[in-house]
């Protein structure tokens, strides 16, 4: 699903509401985790801090309309490439969270779908399926002819 210009600026706008709170200030604030619950049913964008206490909430026209097969799926990807340009756009590193914390996409009870970025004093990396694919194997190859030799 492709976000209309009008759904894109108001996740940006929510993201950017939600985080405002955390600007670079005189205190490290310790949060863990911010977590982004997409609602098919409504529309809304919740965010949320490790504490459960929202931060923001906004309407993403683009996703009541979206199925639900497709749902999860599209909005990750969406909001994955939100995050992307504003960690590109240098957003994170105004703000005064004590690194590494992750931005984690959440379903209705609260539960991972997705960890969508990770931020950390070394760099930012963008978690993905893609990242891990076809480890296993290799690994399994490498032990394997460890123990042949």
């Amino acid at each position: 699903m492709k976000l209309s210009a009008q759904s894109h600026s108001s996740i940006v706008n929510d993201i950017k509401k939600a985080l405002g709170r955390y600007l670079t200030g005189e205190n490290t604030n310790i949060v863990t985790d911010i977590y982004l619950q997409p609602i098919q049913e409504t529309g809304e964008l919740v965010i949320y801090n490790d504490d459960e206490e929202e931060l923001s909430r906004t309407v993403v026209q683009d996703w009541v309309d979206c199925t639900p097969e497709e749902f999860f799926d599209s909005t990750e990807f969406n909001l994955k490439q939100i995050l992307n340009t504003l960690h590109g756009d240098g957003f994170f590193n105004q703000l005064s969270l004590m690194k590494p914390y992750s931005l984690v996409m959440v379903d209705d009870e609260k539960e991972t779908i997705s960890e969508l970025l990770l931020v950390d004093d070394e760099e930012t990396l963008l978690i993905s399926g893609e990242l891990l694919k076809g480890l296993d194997e290799e690994l399994d190859a490498f032990l394997k002819e460890l123990l042949e030799k």
